[in-house]
């Protein structure tokens, strides 16, 4: 998908850089697939903040996405390419042939009027969702199950794709975005093909604003900070970071500290970590 570029008529329009939503087909999204999505500014059910920096941003209505594709053996016809304003790819809308609608993830190459399934017996094509010990290795997947049934929780991302490196017993081998390959077992479900809007990553939002309107709030760095506030405060000046190595605001080391537990049980699937 291409990217369009501003002319510089005001410093944040200079290398400004947004979509110009060519693939997008349908503005409206599918009213009974949408549900509220109230702000909760990065907090907990206990009002507790447990992500910092969040609050504000534009109004929306989040889409219900199909991630478990249940609907086995029941072929769908792709009717529209949408926006989603809460994930980064773009997102299809498919009328199935008992009448029911559901949104999945646009792979590359699903275009409106194609006719997609899930299922053992599918297609290997994209938008097709079936079993990774029915997939060949080589072969590019995202939307993949941890555990089988439960639905897709990896690779879910603008771009993202994990590629099928062999297959051992009741397990495939995959290869993650980031570098890991990991084990997952015969019956988890994956959908083919590589998640679309692959330049996403180029998109440059040149201003703070056009940030806040997504959601995020200002960062404040910790040597601005007193030393009740960040490890890193205090001092006349700009003062060096005075305790070993960066630390988070709880003190915590910030770089270089391995923070997984040893004895994590999905530890015994990797093969090779992206480190």
């Amino acid at each position: 998908m291409p990217i369009k570029a501003y002319k510089p008529t005001s410093p944040g329009r200079r290398g400004m850089t947004a979509y110009t939503f060519e693939e997008i087909t349908k503005k409206k999204p599918e009213k009974s697939l949408i549900r509220p999505l109230p702000h909760k500014a990065g907090r907990n059910n206990q009002g507790k903040i447990t992500t910092r920096h969040r609050g504000g941003g534009a109004k929306r209505a989040y889409r219900i996405i199909d991630f478990k594709r249940n609907l086995r053996g029941v072929p769908a016809e792709v009717i529209a390419i949408e926006y989603d304003p809460n994930r980064s790819a773009r997102i299809a809308l498919l009328q199935y042939a008992n009448g029911e609608k559901r949104y999945i993830l646009a792979p590359i190459g699903l275009e409106v009027g194609q006719t997609i399934s899930a299922g053992p017996e599918a297609e290997l094509r994209p938008g097709c969702a079936v079993p990774l010990g029915s997939i060949p290795p080589g072969t590019m997947v995202h939307n993949v199950e941890i555990f089988p049934g439960r639905g897709g929780q990896m690779v879910r991302s603008a771009g993202a794709g994990a590629q099928i490196m062999a297959r051992d017993g009741d397990y495939v081998l995959l290869r993650l975005p980031s570098g890991e390959e990991r084990r997952f077992h015969t019956r988890c479900y994956a959908t083919i093909g590589q998640v679309g809007n692959v330049e996403h990553e180029n998109i440059n939002l040149g201003k703070a604003g056009r940030k806040r309107r997504l959601g995020w709030r200002p960062t404040v760095r910790g040597s601005a900070m007193t030393p009740r506030d960040h490890p890193h405060g205090g001092g006349e000046g700009k003062a060096p970071i005075g305790l070993p190595g960066p630390k988070t605001p709880w003190g915590k080391p910030a770089m270089g500290y391995r923070t997984r537990k040893k004895n994590k049980p999905s530890s015994r699937f990797i093969v090779r970590r992206r480190k």
